[in-house]
């Protein structure tokens, strides 16, 4: 009897344990990686930095928003950014990497955002299985595939994924579920998005 009263208490100590680490974990986590990109953003001008902690971030997200700003709202601003993108698209060697981070970069925020029209695709038909991803291109007879089109499928806890092209026919709209969550419930593995706890599937204990 003693010994049970022993294995109960350790394994409730276990458990609580891991739901210590379920609920620090990702608060520990978001608060290093926000500290980590302060902290080297900062870390750009050290002078600055040592005698005012915070200074450079800051001065870095007012410049930022300031250009985003301009380059949207004004002619003059516009004209400047529209230069300065043409010099680094036609500049030997850089153009590959800035077209390929701006590109990058454009598809997930902006006004020319890729990844906003989530949906599901067929990848089988006996079985029938389904998987989420995310409409990307409408059109792919440029490239010569009539009646073809281009879909982003992220893989789960990864920043990577793969593009397949298929028939409009295999794609349907995902409905109940905005952009924000389809992807959450991609990358989670289908364990976060639009449904609550209740809903999730739990191994029997």
């Amino acid at each position: 009897m003693e010994k049970r009263g022993i294995n109960y208490y350790i394994g409730l100590c276990f458990r609580s344990l891991l739901q210590g680490l379920v609920i620090l974990g990702p608060i520990g986590a978001t608060i290093g990686l926000i500290w980590y990109l302060v902290s080297s953003i900062d870390n750009i001008i050290p002078s600055i930095s040592e005698r005012f902690p915070g200074l450079v971030f800051i001065s870095v997200i007012i410049i930022t928003a300031l250009v985003g700003f301009i380059g949207t709202k004004f002619l003059l601003g516009r004209i400047l950014v529209d230069a300065m993108d043409n010099l680094l698209e036609h500049t030997p060697g850089i153009k590959y990497i800035y077209s390929s981070l701006k590109d990058v970069m454009s598809s997930f925020v902006g006004d020319k955002k890729k990844f906003s029209n989530p949906v599901w695709v067929k990848t089988n038909n006996n079985p029938e299985v389904w998987r989420i991803g995310f409409l990307t291109q409408h059109d792919l007879s440029p490239v010569g595939l009539n009646g073809k089109i281009a879909v982003y499928l992220p893989h789960s806890y990864a920043i990577s994924g793969w593009v397949i092209l298929t028939e409009p026919d295999n794609v349907r709209e995902v409905e109940g579920m905005n952009s924000v969550e389809a992807m959450k419930f991609a990358v989670s593995g289908g364990v976060s998005g639009f449904h609550s706890d209740e809903n999730i599937f739990k191994a029997p204990e």
